[in-house]
């Protein structure tokens, strides 16, 4: 016992050594702001990557409900032998946006039955109430469906029956039942009782908990996980998807409004794009479309900033482009998205929102206008954009590409050519290794302060890649933070930011790093995810100038520091990242005339341990940690962990 307290003391001491010698004093001016922070600072990007929406976030049980895939039978199976002419797809090519049904005849001697897969299986939860729906159009009476959920190895969580009612045309049945189990891969089965024949479509099964109960909506806890970062805008809906592998596979907003069954499912363009992680399965039912984004950003108090397509694919694939004198359709989309947002409820679009539940408008006020587009063919068609949204919308800001990398000639060329156009934000993109973040947070010191501002619209720092769930390591997070700093202090020039991806299924990503990883049951923020949320929740009003030795700190010694004002809450936010395998005292000097209290809050984010990572299994091993703290005077000194990130919240009279 002797030797371990001996050693321990050691230890202590050549801490408090290594302590001693590494300090640092900054100096606050809290009385002189130098710029105003943006309400909506810090958002996130959604792209329907890495499963993010089918399979994801919309709570969609089914996969491929409606029999749309390019192979109409993916995810189904048939459960007993059954004659020729059984099962048929049917392709009615007046029925609008879903052409496909399955026609049913069941005779009353055959045993017939569907089995869906799911979307990597279903997850279920023990007590919970799911609702099986379909549209069904009767041609012979007399069927009805036995409904089953079963976990993985067969057992039978939860069953109910729906008998098929008469008359003409197509209609809609559904039926509830309760899961007395949870199961992360359950699947559904379908039995056909009785005699009859029918046509059947939109096969469906969700949880009737979704978020705000709203049926046939979103999975609540990856909302909430959204909710708790209380971001300021969502970006939607891409990312690569706008632009398509070619133009007819692009994001194509109106194909994502009005009655869920008439919306034309596409295949995802992350589909086939990496051939390490082929998705067959992967397609787009627009469950999630521009109506349902609209609301989510309204839920949790975000603006909207939806990027359209600027009439060109993406130029790693096909690069299509639209003839100059052919605009006019993409361009006409883009008035009337700002129509269905915006509009009136006597006008065409306006009216079409109202009628989804909606009548008041959703107050749009940003639009984007291509995805990391780059060349003199995106300046030619932006500009033929820019020409008649000013016109005809110049309250609606404009935000443009500056390609796809943060320096080179493409990067040299837009920023040159947007700055020249007066447009009003330029999305900035960076995927770069912690090195580049490290270094780069005085990237925007030097900004032009006037004149087009900055949308850092994607960003992520990559240790290695494709690395998969869990490794989106406390490095990549800490360097983050890092860099975000020279983004807070420069918010008169950035007006916004968002990490990217922001999903991924850990059975069916595409791309890594992502912010927030989930299964079918289970969701959890990456270190990533807790350096966003705490920017998000701090952001502050007004710019207040921290110095070291009259300089930023941007990296001296390792160190990094920004300040902010919160005008709301009355607090001094002070945010400081030690990016040393030692601890490090630092003391922040505070000048100002205001009554500064010493007792404050102490956040942090820490970990000696760069490679460690949140997991499905541990979904906190990087957590803040939360403290009351009490400081003397106008004097922040303190200690900060090896690779840490504080957040210091003081309160100011």
């Amino acid at each position: 016992m002797r030797s371990i307290l001996a050693a321990a003391l050691l230890l202590t001491m050549g801490t408090a050594d290594v302590v001693a010698q590494s300090s640092a004093t900054f100096n606050i001016q809290l009385d002189q702001s130098s710029g105003n922070i943006s309400s909506h600072m810090w958002g996130v990007f959604f792209e329907d990557i890495n499963m993010g929406a089918d399979g994801g976030i919309y709570a969609e049980l089914v996969k491929n409900r409606s029999f749309e895939f390019d192979n109409p039978w993916m995810g189904w199976n048939k459960l007993e032998q059954s004659v020729e002419g059984t099962f048929l797809i049917v392709n009615d090519a007046k029925r609008k946006g879903n052409p496909r049904a399955l026609k049913v005849f069941k005779p009353t001697d055959v045993k017939l039955g569907l089995q869906n897969e799911g979307f990597r299986g279903m997850g279920v939860r023990k007590g919970e109430s799911y609702e099986f729906s379909l549209l069904y159009k009767q041609l012979k009476p007399g069927l009805r469906l036995r409904i089953e959920l079963l976990d993985e190895e067969n057992k039978v969580l939860g069953e109910s029956t729906l008998a098929l009612g008469n008359g003409a045309g197509w209609q809609n049945a559904a039926v509830k039942f309760t899961s007395s189990q949870t199961s992360a891969k359950a699947k559904l089965n379908v039995w056909f009782e009785g005699a009859g024949e029918a046509e059947l479509d939109m096969l469906s099964l969700f949880p009737t908990e979704t978020w705000k109960n709203r049926p046939k909506g979103l999975r609540k806890d990856m909302v909430q996980i959204l909710a708790d970062m209380k971001p300021g805008f969502i970006r939607f809906p891409g990312g690569c998807i706008v632009e398509g592998r070619d133009l007819a596979n692009r994001f194509q907003w109106k194909k994502t409004v009005g009655p869920i069954e008439e919306r034309e499912l596409i295949i995802n363009r992350w589909n086939t794009e990496f051939k390490h992680r082929l998705t067959p399965d992967y397609f787009q039912t627009f469950g999630l479309g521009f109506y349902e984004y609209f609301l989510l950003s309204e839920d949790i108090g975000a603006e909207p900033v939806p990027i359209l397509n600027c009439g060109m694919a993406c130029q790693f694939n096909t690069g299509e482009v639209v003839p100059l004198d052919e605009l006019d359709t993409y361009i006409q989309d883009a008035l009337d998205l700002i129509e269905f947002a915006n509009g009136d409820v006597h006008t065409a679009w306006g009216k079409l929102r109202a009628e989804m539940g909606h009548p008041a408008p959703f107050n749009l006020k940003m639009l984007g206008v291509g995805n990391e587009n780059w060349g003199p063919q995106y300046i030619e068609r932006l500009a033929a954009f820019k020409k008649v949204l000013k016109d005809k919308h110049p309250e609606i800001e404009i935000i443009a590409s500056s390609g796809t990398d943060p320096e080179g000639e493409r990067f040299s060329f837009l920023d040159e050519r947007l700055r020249d156009m007066k447009i009003d934000i330029i999305d900035e993109h960076y995927y770069r290794p912690p090195s580049w973040f490290l270094s780069g947070a005085a990237r925007y010191d030097n900004y032009e302060r006037n004149g087009s501002k900055i949308f850092a619209g994607e960003y992520a720092s990559h240790t290695t890649r494709p690395n998969g769930p869990g490794r989106s390591t406390w490095e990549a997070a800490l360097s983050e933070a890092a860099f975000l700093t020279g983004l807070e202090r420069n918010a008169d020039v950035v007006r916004m930011a968002s990490y990217a991806p922001l999903f991924g299924h850990v059975d069916g990503w595409q791309w890594s790093p992502d912010l927030i990883w989930v299964d079918n049951l289970n969701v959890y923020g990456t270190p990533s995810y807790q350096v966003q949320k705490l920017y998000s929740l701090n952001k502050g009003t007004t710019i207040i100038p921290l110095k070291r030795n009259g300089q930023n700190a941007t990296g001296q010694d390792s160190l990094y520091a920004s300040s902010v004002y919160d005008e709301t809450n009355k607090e001094l936010i002070i945010k400081f990242i030690n990016y040393n395998s030692t601890a490090v005292v630092a003391d922040f000097k505070i000048d100002s005339k205001r009554k500064i209290s010493g007792a404050a809050t102490k956040i942090t984010l820490a970990n000696a341990d760069l490679n460690i990572a949140n997991s499905i299994e541990e979904p906190l091993q990087i957590k803040p940690r939360d403290e009351k703290v009490n400081y003397k005077g106008k004097s922040v000194k303190d200690t900060f962990a090896p690779y840490s990130f504080t957040v210091i919240k003081l309160p100011v009279k």
